[in-house]
């Protein structure tokens, strides 16, 4: 695996790849990877002939400065999954390479996609997402992106920028990787204990059981009973449950057979927030 820690670097290298013809795929992380990540790199490498994965913990979609600090930074065993899965670029830049100018601004209409949700939870964060996407994007050049559903409306968001920029990169939606007991895998999982890690489970055994019902039952009803079960724990702090419309993510209150629905949960457990989605329908 070669790893590159500039933007001239990478780009020297990528320059000679595409002249061979070859496919490229990129994948971005924020590092501290798990089964989750080496799944994209996965999907990344049956799609293309050359797979990116680059590592940068971004400092502008953080609402909070003590969460970047405390974010994990595991950075030798990330090389080493990386290289055991073979991947076949690293690029790993200072904020500095990414950000040369600290006064640089950036904006994008995004609809109302970054004002609900995630987006209402944490004003900026969906700015912030795109600036570096954007950044990688143009660097790389990529042929396909992969990103996770666990984070869908992140995923929808880039949807979004690749649409409204008319970038010529087909997004690759990769599958949530659960543990066996079907929590999300994340790298925010590290700093909960295991009575955490239990009580953690409730979001998916929620989603589970909304899919089950979601043909039997109205959506006010899926609602209800997703918050009871939520709200059961008092270790689990519900932030919101809602059922949406997956390109939108407006929060659905009828049922039309011609469109694709999405469960979305936040939840606290252990002072560490928790996200996860199911989708409902085929």
């Amino acid at each position: 695996m070669e790893i590159y820690s500039t933007k001239s670097e990478l780009q020297a290298q990528l320059q000679q790849i595409r002249e061979a013809g070859k496919k490229i795929a990129l994948v971005p992380t924020m590092g501290a990877l798990h089964e989750g990540h080496i799944s994209l790199i996965q999907e990344a490498q049956k799609a293309a002939d050359v797979v990116v994965c680059s590592i940068f913990v971004n400092p502008t979609q953080f609402n909070d400065p003590q969460d970047l600090e405390k974010y994990p930074r595991p950075i030798a065993n990330d090389i080493k999954l990386l290289e055991q899965q073979q991947c076949d670029i690293l690029f790993l830049p200072t904020v500095e390479e990414m950000y040369p100018s600290t006064n640089e601004s950036w904006e994008i209409d995004l609809g109302d996609l970054d004002k609900i949700w995630e987006g209402a939870q944490r004003p900026g964060h969906f700015q912030g997402v795109t600036q570096i996407v954007y950044k990688l994007f143009n660097l790389v050049s990529p042929d396909v992106a992969c990103f996770g559903q666990k984070d869908f409306q992140q995923v929808m968001v880039i949807q979004y920028m690749i649409d409204l920029k008319k970038l010529p990169i087909s997004l690759l939606i990769c599958p949530t990787i659960r543990s066996n007991e079907g929590l999300a895998l994340s790298s925010r999982n590290a700093r909960l204990s295991d009575k955490g890690l239990r009580d953690a489970l409730v979001l998916y055994k929620t989603l589970a059981q909304t899919k089950i019902d979601f043909e039997s039952k109205s959506l006010a009803t899926l609602k209800e009973e997703a918050v009871d079960r939520l709200t059961a724990d008092q270790h689990v702090k519900l932030e919101y449950f809602a059922v949406c419309e997956t390109r939108t993510l407006k929060e659905a209150t009828t049922k039309d057979e011609s469109k694709k629905y999405v469960a979305l949960v936040v939840a606290w457990v252990e002072g560490v927030r928790l996200i996860d989605n199911m989708l409902l329908n085929p």
